[in-house]
């Protein structure tokens, strides 16, 4: 009998899900997940991501006795998993276009946050757990982390949670936007399917436009005008797709369209 991988790829009717088995970030989970998660950035039917941990907890973060042991046994190697794998395993995050959804059930903190916040909807149980934890042991975030976090909650709330490190609850998650939905402990992951099944059968070059449209906004670097104009294309190129001539015959038809992804 083979031994479970630590992370897997797996998709299904237009739905690719990519399975994180074990929650704290050894060499081989980090290996693992980075190829779970390419497999999914390079699907060509996916119409959408689920991102899922296990009912215990979604990412912990780095292995900290593998850590250890690399510290003491060659410390110059201790920190090259950043560039080696945490870099990597946000960058194929972010180079999915089609929806992520990202499936919370338990600890979420450090890396696993970074993790987190890298997908675009974010559904967590009650249970849930949320923290930064870099500084309680001495270092800076990686993971985009920081940067995620003064993108969605500003500068003030940002420093909040890196510099103080507190942990906090999926309700505090919800009212700081960091999560989308909360949902009793029994239901997270099935709701987090529903979810991205949901945005799997959704209009896909429109879904993807919109992510697209919304990661420039929030880079905050361009000009408006510039933005406008790729919104102008973007509509240019929807426009003339099956799914929104199908959806506009729907509306006034007065039924539910149905979406192709074409």
């Amino acid at each position: 009998m083979s031994e479970q991988k630590a992370a897997e790829f797996s998709e299904a009717d237009g739905l690719a899900v990519v399975r994180l088995h074990r929650p704290a970030l050894t060499r081989q989970v980090k290996e693992e997940l980075l190829a779970a998660l390419r497999g999914a950035a390079a699907s060509t039917t996916a119409r959408a991501v689920l991102l899922l941990g296990s009912d215990r907890a979604f990412c912990v973060g780095q292995d900290l006795a593998e850590h250890a042991r690399v510290l003491e046994e060659a410390p110059d190697q201790a920190l090259t998993t950043v560039r080696e794998h945490y870099n990597p395993i946000v960058l194929a995050l972010e180079s999915i276009q089609v929806p992520v959804v990202v499936g919370i059930g338990g600890a979420c903190v450090g890396a696993g946050l970074g993790f987190a916040l890298a997908g675009d909807v974010r559904v967590a149980a009650r249970r849930a757990r949320f923290g930064t934890a870099f500084t309680g042991i001495g270092l800076a975030s990686d993971s985009g982390l920081a940067s995620r976090l003064a993108t969605a909650l500003g500068r003030a709330r940002a420093m909040e949670l890196m510099l103080l490190g507190t942990v906090f609850g999926a309700d505090r998650a919800l009212e700081l936007g960091l999560v989308t939905e909360v949902v009793d402990d029994d239901a997270w992951e099935e709701r987090a399917r529903e979810v991205a099944a949901g945005l799997a059968a959704g209009p896909t070059a429109a879904l993807v436009a919109a992510k697209r449209e919304v990661a420039a906004a929030a880079e905050g670097v361009r000009p408006l005008a510039e933005l406008l104009e790729e919104e102008a294309d973007l509509q240019n190129q929807l426009g003339v797709t099956a799914d929104h001539a199908g959806a506009v015959r729907a509306f006034l038809d007065k039924r539910k369209p149905t979406f192709t992804g074409g």
